[in-house]
């Protein structure tokens, strides 16, 4: 039997995710990066930003200054994220959404590319916060959205606190510095290392996937009663997740 002691025991009002590295299994400005052949510096930067720094203004700057996107590759990132999603996000989003969670996407990813796949997983734009960009007429590259919480140090955790004033009860699943940021603010962190494992992170994390998989978000984003309210077809993810976590695929740290 799995030690259950991490089981929910009152519902959730809210489950917020990150994007990149998250709920798709990119980072959206190292595949721009790729196209503009200069991947190399971008992904080194990138890696400091998640696994050392956490987001800083400077960083971001630097690497849209590198690749400059164009409003049609800033689309078509978004297009990749849909093909690189996740295993089991989709159906894992359809699940908590239909059980009257509020789904959110917190990104310092760009705006355009969010919205294109947060439109896919049905997530309301409302609740869906990422950068600005602004282009030309030509849709060329001109500049970000400086004043953007998602460019700075702690400005997840300015989105997750106005999201908390109307949903108390949050759960946030990230996987960079930038994410665990809003650790303390939240009811339930959980940490996915699934397309970027993260030691430092794991070492923070009270709950840590380390699976390419979400299936074990649904027994760790529902309560008992919550899951019994699933249909055979869910309850065949739920059981997969539970069997995630009893193959050691999650690391459980009791607080």
């Amino acid at each position: 039997m799995i030690n259950q002691s991490w089981q929910l025991q009152a519902p959730l009002d809210a489950i917020i995710f990150d994007c990149d590295g998250t709920l798709s299994a990119i980072e959206g400005i190292d595949e721009l990066a790729l196209i503009h052949q200069v991947g190399d510096i971008v992904q080194r930067l990138t890696a400091e930003a998640m696994g050392k720094t956490g987001m800083t203004l400077d960083i971001y700057r630097e690497r849209l200054q590198i690749v400059r996107p164009t409003l049609a590759q800033t689309l078509a990132i978004g297009e990749r994220y849909i093909q690189q999603q996740v295993p089991d996000a989709q159906d894992l989003i359809t699940i908590l959404q239909r059980l009257n969670k509020p789904i959110y996407i917190v990104s310092a990813g760009l705006q355009p590319a969010v919205t294109v796949f947060g439109e896919f997983l049905k997530v309301p734009v409302q609740h869906i916060f990422a950068v600005d960009v602004q282009y030309d007429q030509q849709g060329n590259y001109v500049d970000f959205d400086h004043a953007s919480p998602m460019t700075r140090k702690n400005g997840k955790r300015e989105i997750v606190d106005h999201i908390k004033k109307m949903r108390p009860r949050t759960a946030y699943i990230g996987d960079g510095l930038s994410d665990y940021e809003v650790y303390d603010l939240v009811t339930r962190f959980i940490g996915f290392g699934g397309a970027y494992y993260r030691q430092q992170i794991e070492a923070r994390c009270d709950f840590y996937l380390k699976c390419l998989s979400m299936a074990a978000l649904v027994p760790l984003l529902l309560t008992e009663e919550e899951q019994a309210k699933l249909n055979s077809i869910e309850k065949q993810l739920l059981q997969r997740g539970l069997n995630s976590i009893q193959q050691k695929e999650v690391s459980i740290r009791a607080r």
